[in-house]
């Protein structure tokens, strides 16, 4: 019965991972922006606000319940 619950949540995590990773805004830096663009995003100048912040919000939380759901169902299974 856990198994299942925990199967269950698992899809619907991985689901709701998969919505919001497509939903953000891609970089249009290039190459020169990944290799040394980096660091000013990294730090804080260009911070995300409203719908941006919020679907990196979701993603980081959705990322975290996929992978201790998907611990959790190794341990068990």
């Amino acid at each position: 019965m856990a198994v299942t619950i925990l199967s269950v949540i698992q899809v619907i995590a991985c689901l709701f991972l998969i919505v919001t990773i497509l939903l953000q805004k891609a970089p249009s830096r290039g190459l020169s922006g990944a290799v040394s663009g980096q660091q000013e995003t990294f730090f804080g100048s260009n911070k995300a606000t409203g719908i941006e912040a919020l679907l990196a919000n979701l993603t980081k939380i959705f990322g975290v319940i996929f992978v201790l759901d998907s611990l959790i169902l190794v341990l068990l299974g």
